[in-house]
């Protein structure tokens, strides 16, 4: 029996039996009660287990060393190895959550701290407690959904338990995620309707549509994150994707042209991955991993971590969303919260573009939330905040455990608030309606800002060593340049442009003098950038072709060991190739009119 289903009288909350441990500086999970009240023989047998300090691997925290009688006392309490079990289906879980699923509404408090141990802390020990709290529950700085899991590596069985998984295939990243490239994850807000008081939202029949749509870019050297808000009602092509059936079949999904993103989830059967695809064909990025939720996360994470601070202009009362706040600050959680981030008749021009506006503050308030020192010096918090995101969230295989996507966590939570920028795809009205309701990518505008984010350049100055590797590659450019006659090369296609190889070598030998090149048709797998790959002696070599194409500093990968004999060059052409003879260096700057709010930075809602 686990502690939500023990009653009242008896129930000890996991989360404060985290007991720091003056000697070491660590907590440890001390599931025999301290207080003043007498242990349950569950809770006396049970072990005492210390955090983790580094990333966490699935088998680490299945090895267990507790004696006999311990292992089944910790299977009763739902902790221990013997508890383990298969991550249920979402429809299952979905509905058991739902009906125990938290309700809080209105601007409440924020909950209280237990007594205990805990409060026996030595002063010596604090700033080690606070690095090790901050590391744990990294990924909360960088995402409201990311890294909760973190709060306690000791609990991995409970919230591996509450996690709910679709296998995407090869829409995602099989790994948690490549410690030398940017992470792109996509956030899904569906409008389906789950858990106890959530009738009245949404489409009553909806399967789960793409409502809520934001794709988060963390930088590779993860100084910046750039948060992407795609439109529900944006006009675009879904491609043809494959979907995993609940029979384990493979069903093959034609593609739609010129039909709502939202589509992209739910209809004909899409699954998350067929959104990431859809996303991918918007902007050129490819999603490695896939978060989705439903209503009850907003209600269920803005209660957790004890209400999220906004900010209005002006008073409002929408009667649609139920919204009724006066004008000024409040702390909302629960059904209100839900209400401010759905209402879209209360600001702006009364529209979905204002409503994601409203929906990017609110998230960045409750990032800062958890990042206070009343979050993260709290475990209980810590514990209720990791269980209430596990609980809401569906993801992909590639982070499905609690120690993926606890690693994920750590990673993600080295970007600090302030280098995160929200923005959203500029669009234009539909120009095909006289009645305006769906509206369309404004290319010009739009593709200065995927061309940063493919090419991974911030949003906001980032004060790191960034700048200073990207001078020790544009350093490779300067020096003596081979003739063309000389350049030996072969091309290979890796991006989305067909016949993009064939087309270069052409250009090259016709129009440039570089008859050594040769086409060497399609590239192993498929990929972003465009590279020039090359040997020490033949940097001469590579300046000549880096000149011609208008390679940036960043394609240059210079090797180790010299090239011997009549070794070629190889290039690699990404998805930012466009045509031979166009330079591939994206812009540095987006459009001065594309919306940009930073995370660091507390608005009003107006």
């Amino acid at each position: 029996m686990d502690a939500q289903s023990r009653g009242r009288g008896d129930e000890i909350d996991p989360a404060d039996q985290w007991v720091l441990n003056p000697q070491t500086g660590d907590y440890e999970l001390r599931l025999n009660h301290s207080g003043g009240d007498s242990a349950s023989p569950s809770q006396a047998s049970a072990p005492r287990v210390p955090r983790s300090r580094g990333p966490v691997r699935d088998e680490d925290v299945a090895r267990d060393d507790t004696p006999r009688g311990g292992r089944r006392a910790a299977a009763r309490d739902g902790h221990g190895p013997a508890a383990r079990h298969e991550v249920p289906g979402q429809r299952s879980r979905r509905a058991a959550n739902g009906r125990r699923g938290q309700e809080g509404s209105g601007s409440g408090g924020t909950g209280v701290e237990p007594a205990g141990r805990r409060s026996r802390k030595a002063p010596k020990a604090a700033k080690s407690r606070r690095k090790k709290v901050l590391l744990w529950t990294g990924g909360s700085m960088a995402f409201v959904l990311v890294g909760l899991s973190a709060a306690g590596y000791a609990l991995y069985q409970h919230f591996n338990g509450n996690l709910s998984t679709v296998d995407v295939g090869g829409a995602g990243n099989k790994n948690v995620f490549d410690s030398d490239a940017p992470i792109n994850i996509l956030v899904i807000g569906t409008d389906k309707r789950t858990g106890k008081g959530n009738e009245g939202y949404g489409d009553k029949n909806s399967v789960g549509h793409a409502d809520t749509n934001i794709l988060f870019h963390v930088s590779e050297d993860r100084t910046n994150a750039t948060a992407l808000s795609i439109p529900r009602d944006l006009i675009t092509d879904i491609p043809q994707c494959t979907s995993k059936q609940p029979d384990g079949t493979e069903k093959v999904i034609p593609g739609t042209p010129n039909v709502r993103f939202n589509n992209s989830l739910g209809q004909e059967g899409r699954d998350p991955g067929c959104t990431m695809e859809t996303v991918r064909k918007i902007t050129g990025l490819k999603v490695d991993h896939f978060m989705m939720v439903d209503f009850n996360a907003v209600k269920e994470l803005s209660t957790a971590v004890g209400g999220v601070e906004v900010c209005l202009a002006k008073p409002v009362k929408d009667p649609d969303s139920h919204l009724d706040l006066p004008a000024g600050e409040h702390r909302i959680q629960g059904e209100t919260a839900l209400a401010f981030v759905r209402t879209r008749h209360s600001f702006g021009n009364h529209g979905d573009l204002d409503r994601i506006k409203v929906q990017q503050q609110f998230m960045a308030s409750m990032m800062r939330q958890m990042q206070s020192d009343d979050t993260l010096t709290s475990p209980t918090k810590l514990y209720k905040l990791a269980d209430a995101a596990t609980k809401a969230l569906t993801v992909d295989t590639g982070i499905g455990t609690g120690a993926k996507l606890a690693s994920l966590a750590q990673e993600l939570g080295k970007v600090n608030t302030k280098n995160i920028t929200f923005t959203t795809v500029p669009v234009l009205d539909n120009p095909a309606e006289k009645v305006k309701a769906t509206v369309v990518v404004d290319e010009a505008r739009a593709e200065p800002l995927f061309a940063m984010m493919r090419n991974d350049t911030s949003l906001t100055e980032v004060k790191s060593q960034k700048k200073a590797a990207k001078s020790k590659q544009d350093a490779l450019l300067k020096g003596p340049r081979a003739a063309a006659g000389d350049v030996r090369v072969d091309v290979y296609n890796g991006g989305k442009v067909a016949g993009a190889a064939q087309a270069t070598v052409a250009w090259l030998q016709n129009e440039k003098g570089v008859l050594k090149s040769s086409n060497k048709a399609n590239a192993p797998a498929k990929t972003a950038k465009t590279t020039l790959e090359y040997a020490p002696n033949q940097a001469d070599q590579a300046r000549a072709l880096a000149a011609m194409m208008g390679l940036p500093g960043s394609a240059m990968k210079q090797g180790t060991e010299d090239a011997e004999g009549l070794q070629a060059m190889v290039l690699t052409l990404g998805d930012d190739f466009e045509s031979a003879g166009t330079p591939i260096v994206g812009p540095t700057k987006v459009p001065a009119d594309v919306q940009q709010a930073n995370a660091d930075k507390a608005v009003c809602a107006k």
